[in-house]
């Protein structure tokens, strides 16, 4: 484990795993931490990859008490790690909110970045807009927040109930309530900033392979959000599956590595 400067005076908190000739930089969902990727890692290096996992700051083990904690400032946390690990080529792999955070970063990256993931990612919108009325509206948004702020332990509680469409026991959705426990308070900020995110213009611009996971039953990110880039992005590869949820790495772990590792492989062959 190490840490991160960042050049705002706070530190981000990463692990490096692996020496693969491929690196895999995986960027967790809003509130969550690096942990959430524990269930598949071990597959990952088996597979042959470098695997490098951070936390978000505000969450985890990164400083909690950053004054932005923004999307575009997560993202550049990204770009500054792979800096740091000299990193020539990276593939970006980001959960929910995090799939906003690896877009802005691919984009910042170029052709650093030779592949993006987005599992169930919160891109290229989260609540609806002007040409694309996808998702929740920015009520919705407000309404989220102010639950939290009234109480959020019990909204945090429900919400680690509510990730996954499959049933995978009590013990893991305990496990996403303290991990969500652990993040700053004040990363309802950077939640409430899905609310005007738009990055439809970046997406249809960055020329390399991306692979799109969708949760056919995932009440976080809309479906049709994540099946939105195969229709938009010509190197798009759309992956669903049914009756899952919102985090397919868990309730589909077998098929999410297969699909995730062969996506790996067609990029080291180009």
């Amino acid at each position: 484990m190490a840490y991160m400067d960042t050049a705002d005076g706070g530190q981000v908190y990463f692990e490096s795993y692996g020496e693969g000739a491929q690196t895999l930089l995986l960027v967790h969902g809003w509130g969550m931490s690096g942990r959430v990727w524990d269930p598949v890692l071990p597959e990952l290096l088996q597979g042959g990859c470098r695997v490098v996992v951070m936390d978000h700051r505000g969450c985890g083990r990164s400083d909690r008490d950053f004054h932005d904690l923004g999307i575009d400032a997560i993202a550049g946390d990204v770009v500054a790690l792979v800096q740091k690990l000299g990193l020539e080529s990276v593939v970006l792999n980001g959960w929910s909110l995090g799939g906003a955070v690896v877009v802005e970063a691919a984009h910042r990256l170029g052709s650093i970045c030779s592949g993006l993931v987005l599992t169930c990612g919160a891109s290229p919108i989260y609540t609806q807009k002007p040409g694309l009325a996808l998702g929740g509206t920015d009520e919705d948004m407000r309404d989220t927040l102010a639950a939290l702020a009234a109480d959020r332990v019990n909204f945090l509680h429900g919400l680690s109930q509510a990730v996954c469409a499959k049933p995978v026991g009590e013990n893991i959705e305990q496990w996403f309530w303290q991990i969500f426990l652990q993040a700053s308070p004040c990363a309802a900020a950077t939640l409430g900033e899905l609310a005007v995110l738009d990055q439809r213009e970046i997406l249809c611009g960055l020329d390399l392979p991306i692979l799109s996971y969708v949760g056919s039953e995932d009440g976080f990110v809309a479906p049709d959000i994540c099946r939105w880039l195969g229709d938009n992005h010509q190197r798009t590869r759309t992956v669903e599956y049914e009756g899952v949820g919102h985090a397919p790495f868990i309730e589909e772990r077998e098929l999410y590595l297969q699909d995730l590792l062969a996506f790996l492989a067609d990029i080291s062959k180009r």
